[in-house]
């Protein structure tokens, strides 16, 4: 009987530990801009059943004429900022490594492919946005602001 229980609560602390989220689920972060060094948005990470990340603009920082994203396609197009979901598709790949994701500019409208790799400390996210190739893309540094 005793066995029993053990094996039990054996199996359900390493199916909680299977199930816990990714360090950046329910995170917020705040984007600078790569050439002004200004701060842009704040971003929140979620993550799905399966693992993957994706993150949308909860707050805009940027004073700016238009607090729209005239320039973004699809459902996106012509709709506040806040709201949109700029960050899609991306997995964890290492510890503190992440790949395969969709990163949105709504300056300009464009999807790009992004990786992203978190700080030891976990206090910033070093992202990357490139079509093709990852030397040829533009890179961005975000703050965690929770």
């Amino acid at each position: 009987m005793i066995k029993t229980t053990l094996s039990i609560l054996g199996l359900s602390l390493v199916s909680t530990l299977a199930l816990a989220a990714d360090p950046l689920h329910g995170t917020k972060w705040k984007t600078i801009d790569d050439v002004t060094k200004k701060p842009l948005s704040v971003v929140q990470f979620t993550e799905t059943s399966n693992g993957v990340l994706s993150a949308k603009i909860v707050d805009v920082l940027e004073d700016s004429e238009s607090q729209k994203c005239n320039k973004c396609k699809g459902k996106f197009y012509n709709k506040p900022l806040q709201g949109i979901q700029i960050v899609t598709g991306l997995k964890k790949t290492g510890t503190r490594s992440y790949d395969g994701g969709k990163i949105t500019d709504p300056k300009n409208g464009k999807t790009y492919s992004f990786n992203a790799k978190l700080s030891e400390d976990g206090k910033t996210l070093s992202g990357r946005g490139y079509i093709g190739v990852s030397a040829l893309g533009r890179s961005q540094t975000w703050i965690r602001t929770n």
